[in-house]
């Protein structure tokens, strides 16, 4: 596997090494010798598969709090999809920078996504499905999340919404106060 940063400390989009001959192709997607080599989770708990109907689906921006943060790897399996992430770590020189990856089918592209990151993405078309490697398992008490067009992160998405969740709509704008109060330690997102 090759590992890319992604622009953003402790992020990685992750590419095939494929070994292709007449048949086709052969290559690992994940490999715990290599992630460990780059001091990645090597643990996952629980995989997910979220498929979507229509192009330009939004969900998103997620995250879980301390002690269920979770590390992601992030793949699509049929389709494509603009993948986000928004670094939330108060103490990281990339604090509340954000950077978008297309994952797809074709490119067979991973990301992976450290703990303390905002995770999200828009469908690029009808009917994708993208397969998740969560190193934690789901805690419904710690599951919190940003508002997908939040100027305060400026997000550039590459289509409009055409379906989002009442629930992904309905997260609140950030206000530079609230990150100032994060980054002291004072307020917990």
């Amino acid at each position: 596997m090759k590992f890319t940063p992604a622009g953003i400390e402790g992020a990685f989009v992750i590419d095939l090494e494929r070994r292709a001959d007449e048949r086709g192709y052969f290559a690992r997607t994940w490999c715990e010798r290599e992630f460990a080599e780059h001091q990645l989770t090597t643990r996952w708990v629980q995989c997910n598969i979220s498929y979507n109907h229509r192009k330009g689906t939004l969900r998103g921006m997620h995250y879980q709090l301390p002690p269920s943060a979770e590390d992601k790897l992030v793949r699509v399996t049929q389709g494509a999809m603009f993948d986000v992430i928004i670094d939330l770590r108060s103490d990281s020189a990339t604090f509340l920078h954000w950077h978008g990856v297309e994952l797809t089918a074709e490119n067979r592209l991973a990301l992976f996504v450290p703990k303390g990151f905002a995770h999200g993405f828009q469908t690029l078309c009808d009917g994708s499905e993208v397969f998740y490697q969560m190193s934690e398992f789901y805690t419904p008490a710690g599951a919190r999340g940003l508002l997908w067009s939040d100027p305060l992160f400026g997000i550039k998405w590459p289509l409009p919404v055409s379906i989002i969740s009442e629930r992904d709509q309905s997260y609140p704008l950030s206000t530079p106060e609230d990150f100032a109060l994060l980054r002291s330690g004072a307020l917990e997102l």
